[in-house]
């Protein structure tokens, strides 16, 4: 008998492109196109200049984009947190119910990934929206399976 945790893992493992209808395409771009503009936004925050700074000792040879920044590039990981710090930082990305915020997790760390792929091994957007979908679903699995999450008052 399978447990849940792997069968959680299966159906995630067995999502593809195929899975996304037009409807969620659509959503999904939209809120995308949400969570970078109010990463953009965000960028100007006291708050994200810290990590910024914070996160400037870190290199590697393998970078990513800083959202609003040509001049330097961090590491994926750190790209995703300052990216991530941005979106969070105006309080104005999505959310549901439980109380999370979907995109402003799971977009950043996505692209700043996807940005840290070989030239020649390179994703595609269809991969780059697969890839942004499977991190809501699993962020949305996980809230469901939370006792804790269950206990937070809808607002």
């Amino acid at each position: 008998s399978q447990t849940i945790t792997g069968n959680f893992a299966n159906v995630i493992y067995g999502l593809n492109a195929n899975h996304l209808t037009d409807q969620v395409i659509q959503r999904s771009k939209r809120m995308i196109l949400d969570t970078l503009g109010v990463g953009l936004l965000g960028t100007s925050t006291e708050v994200c200049h810290k990590v910024t700074k914070y996160s400037k000792t870190y290199s590697s040879d393998i970078s990513s984009t800083i959202w609003g920044h040509l001049d330097f590039r961090l590491p994926p990981l750190y790209a995703a947190f300052v990216n991530g710090v941005a979106v969070h930082s105006m309080d104005f990305d999505d959310t549901w119910h439980p109380a999370t915020h979907p995109s402003g997790a799971v977009l950043p760390a996505v692209i700043a990934l996807s940005e840290a792929f070989p030239q020649k091994k390179k994703i595609s957007g269809l991969d780059l929206l697969l890839a942004f979908n499977v991190g809501i679903e699993v962020q949305g699995r996980l809230l469901r399976f939370s006792s804790e999450a269950r206990n937070i008052p809808k607002r």
